[in-house]
């Protein structure tokens, strides 16, 4: 998997971004956040359990996120038309705003982020700087749903540029330089 350091590949997707008829689907590159800050998840497969109150978590932290300038992206192996049938059957998902993309097997495979037996994503989250440097790389086994809020204490974090403590919340004292 991909760390810390590492510079995020190039990569031009599909990605299902609405419901809305004639505007469901759209290409999705690194490059259209390039001077933003990105968290770019991934979750094992659409029609799943646990999956669903990720995304809703994700979505419902949208103003979270774009208050500190990053943007959202999730996805997992299934493509852009799973990703819309699953949406419109799924209460839930009908009314996210951040896109859904297919994680190919060609960006999968550089990331490092597939199952090795499952063949699926791994519950991943990178966070992206603006240049397109991972400053956080993260992964959970299939069974377990992550923490959407210690994402954004995370990149509260990286955006100070300074010595956050253990359970550092913004607003608190950092260790200076």
């Amino acid at each position: 998997m991909l760390t810390v350091g590492h510079k995020l590949p190039a990569f031009t997707v599909g990605a299902c971004i609405s419901t809305e008829k004639g505007k469901e689907f759209k290409d999705i590159s690194n490059t259209d956040y390039a001077g933003k800050w990105l968290v770019l998840y991934f979750y094992p497969k659409d029609f799943t359990f646990i999956c669903p109150t990720e995304i809703v978590d994700f979505d419902k932290a949208q103003k979270d996120f774009a208050d500190r300038d990053a943007v959202v992206v999730g996805g997992s192996t299934d493509n852009p038309f799973s990703h819309l049938a699953w949406r419109k059957d799924h209460a839930d998902l009908q009314k996210i705003t951040h896109p859904l993309i297919h994680l190919t097997p060609k960006l999968g495979a550089e990331l490092g982020v597939i199952h090795p037996d499952e063949g699926v994503a791994l519950r991943t989250t990178f966070i992206v700087d603006p240049n397109g440097v991972i400053r956080s790389a993260v992964a959970y086994d299939l069974n377990v749903g992550r923490n959407i809020k210690e994402t954004l204490r995370t990149l509260d974090a990286l955006q100070m540029d300074e010595l956050c403590p253990c359970n550092w919340q913004k607003g608190e004292p950092t260790l200076g330089k």
